[in-house]
Formats: C-alpha cells, sequence, structure tokens
C-alpha cells in the first residue's frame, strides 16, 4: 500500500486526489485505492465547466463494471477544466488515476482548505483502518 500515493498531493475521506497547481486552482481525480474498489471504470459523468461546487458536493458519477459511485468536490471553487479524453477513454483512471486519469480542475475559495487535507501518510493510514 506505502508509496502508491504520490506525496505532493492532499487526499479526502472520498477518495480523491487534490493537486495544487500553484495558481490558486487544483486537479482532482480519484485514487489508486479508489479505482481498485471500483474495478473497470466504463463512463465518467463530468461537472460543468464554469459551475460552482462547494465542498463535499456531490460533481459527476463514475460507473464501473462493478457500481456508479457519486463523486464529491473536494473543495468549494468553480469548476475550470475537465478532462475530456475521460469521454472516450475512462479506463484512464483505472490505468492512470494520478495522472492522464485526472477528472477535473477547479480554481479554489481557499488555499488554506487544501493544506488542511491529509497528506499521503495519513490518506494510506485512513485506508487501512
Amino acid at each position: 500500500m506505502s508509496n502508491e500515493n504520490p506525496s505532493d498531493l492532499k487526499y479526502t475521506t472520498t477518495h480523491e486526489w487534490v493537486r495544487d497547481n500553484g495558481d490558486g486552482s487544483v486537479t482532482i481525480g480519484i485514487t489508486e485505492h479508489a479505482q481498485d474498489l471500483l474495478g473497470d471504470v466504463v463512463f465518467v459523468e463530468l461537472p460543468e465547466v464554469e459551475s460552482s461546487l462547494s465542498a463535499e458536493e456531490n460533481c459527476g458519477v463514475i460507473e464501473s463494471v462493478k457500481a456508479a459511485s457519486d463523486m464529491y468536490a473536494p473543495l468549494e471553487g468553480e469548476v475550470t477544466e475537465v478532462n475530456e479524453e475521460l469521454d472516450g477513454e475512462p479506463e484512464l483512471i483505472n490505468t492512470a488515476p494520478f495522472g492522464e486519469g485526472w477528472i477535473f480542475s477547479m480554481k479554489v475559495k481557499s488555499m488554506t482548505d487544501v493544506e488542511e487535507m491529509m497528506d499521503a501518510d495519513a490518506y494510506e493510514a485512513f485506508c487501512q483502518e
């Protein structure tokens, strides 16, 4: 389990990862652990660009061969970009959850909220509970 979660990311209890882009925006995806639980991803319903989201608001759905799982906004902000590659290649979430399988980016209301999220070690401990 250790070392599969990049240490430069932050994590949520709902298994999203957050990458600080250094410009007040973040990129969001789901973790290796989450995609393992889901199995083969077959469809992703992405949030709308320019939509305003509250933290923990349901903002999309990831469907796998096993189940449909709601996706939650980890932070308050505005969606600036979605990964349109996932429309044709939802399996990118399985093959590269921390890379090409990113889901969306958003302009964050407060970067302090990002800093307060779990780091990789805390997330790994959370997953083992």
